[in-house]
């Protein structure tokens, strides 16, 4: 993934927006948080450019994946499912669940919002 390229374009798009590298050093997912859990505790809305995300699930929050550019391979609880622009999944608390794509853009909306603290990594078995 073209780091800097991705960024610059996320800038462009939603310009005053906060990005996130994950994981910092050597990101394989960007998020750009278009409308933050601080606003409102009760939803939020991201727009993810992925490599790969990695392995986690959440507590509480239930996730709507919506596929915007690319095309998006979603793991969830060991089942594949391929979502082309402008197909929806969503995925529920408590499922483990990741991505993949070649710089795939998608929209993430959470319900309640998103937070580090229900952002919960699982660790891969090799």
């Amino acid at each position: 993934m073209n780091i800097n390229r991705v960024i610059s374009k996320l800038k462009d798009k939603y310009p005053g927006k906060k990005i996130i590298k994950n994981p910092p050093d050597n990101p394989t997912e960007i998020i750009c948080e278009i409308e933050p859990t601080s606003n409102h505790p009760e939803k939020s809305l991201a727009v993810a450019v992925v490599g790969r995300s990695p392995l986690h699930y959440h507590k509480h929050t239930t996730e709507i994946y919506e596929a915007i550019r690319g095309k998006l391979t979603l793991y969830k609880n060991g089942k594949k499912h391929k979502l082309n622009k402008g197909d929806k999944i969503t995925i529920k608390p408590g499922e483990v669940h990741y991505v993949e794509g070649k710089e795939t853009w998608f929209k993430t909306y959470s319900s309640p919002g998103w937070t580090f603290k229900d952002h919960i990594l699982k660790i891969e078995k090799k």
